[in-house]
């Protein structure tokens, strides 16, 4: 599990190194989801990981990867302070 921690380290360098790939940040919306029901963001691109905030409406992102433990698209993002991961399946450009 040693990994996931690397993993994740060298994904938070990515987004704050220019010129490193990430696309510049786009606001999306949330979609998919019942109204008012808002979609958490998570430490690590993983259902399991630790939620440490939640998106209610719009969020910025730097970039999505399918290259994640359970191989479903993750989305790195920031909502207000919070900056972690959300699914893509729930969010669409603005």
């Amino acid at each position: 599990m040693r990994a996931i921690p690397a993993f994740s380290a060298l994904c938070i360098a990515a987004v704050f190194v220019p010129g490193s790939g990430w696309a510049e940040p786009e606001t999306y919306r949330l979609s998919g989801l019942p109204p008012g029901e808002p979609l958490s963001i998570r430490a690590e691109p993983d259902p399991s990981a630790e939620q440490i905030g939640e998106i209610r409406g719009r969020a910025l992102v730097f970039g999505c990867t399918n290259d994640t433990p359970s191989r479903t698209t993750w989305c790195r993002v920031r909502a207000g302070r919070v900056l972690g991961w959300a699914r893509r399946r729930y969010l669409a450009p603005d």
